[in-house]
């Protein structure tokens, strides 16, 4: 396992899959992991911590994974041509490719994303898309794989990832046992949108439209309808749709749904229940509730009630 670094990466995007590598060791599995750099000098990760590297880019030693991990850096600045080129000289010699977080901007950068599905941070799935049209961008996946390239989302899933290429080297039995080891998820349930922060609707342009969004966002449980939005924008229904689709790329009902989804979201990590999450949020019976949120984020909302609530409400 060869993880290419460089100043600024995310210490956890390495430091995560190399732990289930090395875990993977202590149950059978041989990984030899090591870190290299375009230079091959010691680079300073996102928290400070100096971390030394084993070789460059330009190394012939065996390659048979080739791991690029993330960085801020990558998503606003033009990927420099020498991490571009290493990780591109890298994956020629390597078996399959992956990258964690933003180092599928490195990935697409060098080609290697053309053509295929690739998945990276939620924050800036939209920005790769936009960057790289070629690529089928999944915005909502924790990791995916497309003829041995392998992207994953935020940071942590590169844990994810990793556990899923110690379930293909040696399948299910070890993986898992990785994974209890490390008290983690094996798969984790849903997509990384239960992970996403609260909706924040854009400013619109156009006053009628901003009534409309204003009065949802303000009172996400309130009986809104198309009818009575456009009425409170003074316009006629099939023109209030008009503005959705142009300023906002969405269809009103599928707004509404959207914001009191993200309401109901932070009701359920506030410790509300799920029958009295959707009363506050306008979904009226809990049973349309849970099929609406299970359908947009792959986990009901018990589910995620379990695993996101605080302690402030439960008093735990």
């Amino acid at each position: 396992m060869t993880f290419l670094v460089f100043d600024g990466v995310k210490l956890l995007d390495v430091s995560g899959p190399a732990e289930v590598f090395t875990e993977a060791n202590q149950h059978g599995a041989a990984y030899r992991v090591r870190q290299v750099s375009p230079r091959g000098v010691a680079v300073s990760t996102s928290v400070g911590v100096v971390l030394p590297v084993g070789g460059d880019a330009l190394t012939d030693e065996p390659c048979d994974t080739l791991v690029v991990a993330g960085g801020d850096r990558l998503v606003n600045r033009p990927i420099e041509p020498e991490l571009r080129d290493s990780a591109a000289r890298l994956a020629s010699r390597a078996g399959r490719v992956a990258s964690v977080c933003t180092g599928a901007f490195v990935l697409a950068a060098a080609g290697l994303l053309d053509g295929r599905r690739a998945t990276t941070h939620w924050q800036h799935a939209q920005t790769l898309a936009r960057a790289y049209p070629t690529i089928d961008v999944q915005p909502d996946s924790l990791y995916v794989a497309d003829r041995g390239v392998y992207t994953s989302a935020g940071v942590s899933s590169g844990i994810d990832l990793a556990l899923a290429l110690v379930e293909a080297d040696h399948g299910p039995h070890l993986a898992r046992a990785v994974a209890r080891s490390l008290v983690v998820y094996m798969q984790r349930p849903g997509g990384q949108s239960q992970f996403s922060a609260p909706l924040r609707a854009p400013v619109p342009r156009r006053r009628a439209l901003r009534a409309a969004v204003d009065a949802v966002v303000s009172d996400p449980g309130a009986d809104h309808t198309v009818a009575s939005l456009a009425s409170l924008a003074m316009v006629s229904a099939r023109h209030l749709g008009r503005l959705f689709t142009d300023e906002l790329n969405t269809s009103p009902a599928r707004f509404i749904e959207e914001t009191r989804l993200e309401a109901a979201k932070s009701l359920l990590d506030s410790g509300y229940n799920v029958t009295e999450t959707a009363q506050l949020t306008g979904f009226g019976s809990p049973e349309t509730f849970r099929r609406t949120f299970t359908r947009r984020f792959g986990i009901p909302p018990s589910r995620y009630r379990h695993v996101f609530t605080t302690a402030a409400r439960t008093g735990e």
